[in-house]
């Protein structure tokens, strides 16, 4: 069973007052209410990682004043890495999500759910979940469809091959990482330590070219290596 340790400190880049407001709101009802603050662009938000080294979640929107806010969440995945990126937005088109997830986002979610909808999935975050919004999660579904479709040619080889290849053991932190384990979940299920399974996620993000764990697992569903 996955614990409730609460999303910490977190930080809504929305410039949007009333969405502002409302995923502020929604924070408050979360089993563990996180401290939040706020910042209504990529700008601000970048002054306020910096000067708030406690910040361990950022909900970012993608549209904001000062440029895409998916430049943000490849900021903060360099300069930041500690801290968990999800994306609330109202843009829903595969190029964007996948660009989001490729950059270092945890999870998509839409504000067009309602409340409820955005609290449970907010909640599961707070458990080391990886909250896709359904409608998202289909594109994803329907895109690895036509990576599956596509033929390849003995001339192109393969992204596994090129980046290196995925060990058994990797291979079996990956079937775990897909179920939603967190790295201490899974320490316990194999018996490793916590460092070795991040040693061994790390390994997977470099093989696979991503930069989290939700696109770790898009990746490995496009090369057919999850069961």
């Amino acid at each position: 069973m996955s614990m409730d340790t609460g999303l910490g400190p977190t930080l809504i880049v929305e410039d949007d007052l009333p969405t502002l407001r409302r995923i502020g709101a929604l924070l408050c009802t979360l089993d563990v209410p996180p401290e939040w603050h706020t910042a209504g662009s990529i700008a601000q938000a970048r002054e306020v990682c910096c000067a708030r080294p406690e910040l361990r979640t950022v909900l970012i929107d993608i549209g904001l004043p000062d440029g895409n806010g998916i430049a943000l969440i490849a900021w903060l995945h360099e300069h930041r890495p500690d801290i968990t990126c999800v994306v609330i937005s109202a843009w829903r088109d595969e190029v964007q999500v996948l660009a989001a997830l490729r950059a270092g986002a945890s999870g998509y979610l839409l504000k067009e759910r309602d409340d409820e909808e955005l609290r449970v999935a907010l909640q599961s975050m707070a458990r080391g979940g990886a909250p896709i919004d359904p409608f998202v999660a289909r594109g994803i579904l329907a895109l690895i469809a036509r990576f599956d479709d596509t033929p390849t040619t003995p001339a192109q080889p393969s992204d596994q091959t090129a980046r290196g290849r995925i060990s058994p053991r990797e291979a079996e932190i990956l079937q775990w990482v897909a179920r939603g384990y967190s790295n201490r979940e899974i320490a316990d299920e194999t018996g490793l330590s916590r460092l070795t399974i991040e040693s061994y996620t790390k390994a997977i993000y470099r093989k696979l070219a991503v930069r989290s764990r939700t696109a770790a697992v898009f990746e490995a569903r496009v090369r057919g290596l999850l069961s």
